[in-house]
């Protein structure tokens, strides 16, 4: 019997959804557990921190360069070689005697990054104009989940299994995962064709890597140092160059006229600000909540008790990324990416100004989850509308990368900051965590403002298909002027925005 069209994207999403939160899992599973892993492994807490490092790096180079190959090559095969590469990592990372071979691990799972713009592609290739923003927004909010699930996660299976099992357990899932996906997902009908550009994607590299490593590594290395000097000069050299080189071949990895749009210039800039918001936030709470209450701050949390207050987080997030799809008729993605800024800027001006008690923390923890799922799942949106249909991998794989870039240097600027401010136990100060949780809802802020730049995209009254074609998702959202329907729908939840506020400050 054949397989109904319903009945076929659901087991699609499912698979998406499967891939997309064993990848987002691997991204917060390990860092609430590296001094366990620099105790075993007999490392510094310096050296143990590539751990982290070489997966940032790994994948903020695989996901563009993957996803246009998806683009180019089909995205469904793209997709199971990426699920294939994280498995072998996983492997590689269990099976470590020594750090070196566990960051080698790491790298290879860092090819995984490509996973979220590939399934985004998916989507967008198989799913009926109408239902592609129900699903995107809910594959945004499982990605979102997933980030914060390995965080309470970590602490259980380390615990009970001991950390190797941070890589064992994702092994087994994606090894299976990758193989239902080739028997159940088809293959891309939607592909731009040509090849790689070896020479772009070789500058797009190096500039990545050469901004990135300073950024995570300069408050070690000191930023005046001629290391951190010297990759910051070849990260400004390098991608003048990859700039160039893509305006002027005919082979474009990234094809900057697309770039250059106002959707796109206005939601990747939003991506920068709204990435230094969100990871920083994401990596500085739970150290909050476990630095022990004799600092005069903290509530000396065990790793398994933080994950545990973060919970209303992660179902704020599930449900932010649910509700985004459906209502975006009613209330716009660009609508919706605004209030979602603004939950994120409330939230973290109470993680630095009500922070007394943990059910303050947890409270304000479920407003940024709520602004997170939503906004999250505007941007992905927002991106895979205005881009075309030949390009969905790469033009979501920038927009992580961009994400990724604004969070890590979210990351370096609040740790210079709560780093500067200690006590004689060496321990940072409550006025460190509080003026860098402020400084992070102010960068939230700035990305409500650019957000309110967004061209206003309006709904283009066609024929809904059960089965989508190649034209018609390109021309579901168009751009239009403001329009006064939008703004209005987001008052209501700004006003709740501003209504709501978090947990006090722990430093």
């Amino acid at each position: 019997m054949a397989t109904s069209p319903a009945r076929s994207t659901t087991v699609t999403f499912s698979l998406l959804a499967l891939a997309a939160i064993s990848l987002s899992m691997l991204q917060s599973l390990v860092s609430p557990v590296l001094p366990v892993i620099q105790h075993d492994l007999a490392t510094t807490q310096s050296a143990v921190s590539w751990v982290l490092i070489s997966w940032l790096l790994a994948a903020a180079v695989a996901t563009p360069i993957l996803g246009r190959l998806g683009d180019l090559k089909g995205k469904q095969h793209s997709l199971v070689i990426v699920l294939i590469a994280i498995a072998v990592g996983n492997v590689v990372a269990a099976l470590a005697p020594n750090l070196g071979v566990l960051v080698a691990g790491r790298v290879i799972q860092g090819l995984g990054g490509a996973v979220f713009p590939l399934a985004f592609g998916i989507i967008r290739d198989e799913f009926a104009p109408r239902r592609v923003p129900s699903a995107i927004g809910a594959l945004s909010g499982v990605i979102a989940v997933g980030s914060g699930l390995g965080t309470v996660l970590a602490g259980p299976i380390t615990e009970a299994l001991g950390w190797r099992w941070l890589f064992w357990i994702p092994a087994i899932v994606v090894t299976a995962t990758a193989i239902l996906c080739r028997l159940f997902i088809p293959e891309s009908p939607v592909r731009s064709g040509g090849r790689i550009n070896l020479t772009a994607a070789a500058l797009l590299a190096t500039w990545l890597l050469a901004l990135l490593l300073p950024v995570s590594q300069g408050r070690v290395w000191g930023w005046d140092a001629p290391v951190t000097i010297a990759l910051f000069a070849l990260a400004a050299v390098s991608f003048t160059l990859w700039a160039v080189v893509e305006t002027r071949t005919d082979n474009p990895l990234i094809d900057m006229r697309m770039m250059r749009q106002p959707l796109m210039l206005t939601t990747n800039t939003v991506a920068l600000l709204f990435g230094g918001a969100m990871i920083a936030a994401f990596t500085f709470l739970p150290q909050f909540l476990e630095t022990p209450a004799g600092a005069g701050y903290g509530f000396g949390a065990s790793v398994t008790a933080a994950g545990l207050l973060i919970l209303p987080m992660l179902v704020a997030m599930a449900v932010g990324g649910l509700v985004s799809g459906p209502i975006h008729r009613t209330v716009g993605f660009k609508a919706q990416l605004v209030a979602g800024s603004a939950l994120i800027s409330a939230a973290c001006a109470g993680f630095g100004l009500l922070n007394d008690a943990p059910w303050q923390l947890a409270a304000g923890g479920a407003v940024f989850g709520l602004g997170l799922g939503i906004a999250y799942a505007a941007l992905t949106s927002l991106i895979v509308q205005g881009a075309d249909p030949a390009q969905t991998g790469i033009a979501t794989g920038m927009n992580t990368n961009i994400r990724t870039i604004g969070g890590s240097i979210g990351i370096a600027v609040v740790a210079a900051i709560v780093t500067s401010h200690t006590q004689p136990s060496g321990l940072p100060t409550a006025a460190g965590y509080t003026t860098g949780f402020l400084v992070l809802a102010a960068v939230a802020a700035a990305a409500v403002v650019v957000a309110l730049l967004v061209p206003t995209t309006r709904t283009t009254p066609t024929a809904e298909p059960d089965q989508p074609t190649q034209g018609d998702r390109f021309q579901e959202f168009t751009p239009s002027s403001p329009d006064r329907d939008e703004n209005s729908a987001l008052l209501p939840v700004l006003a709740t925005a501003t209504a709501t506020t978090p947990g006090r400050h722990r430093a």
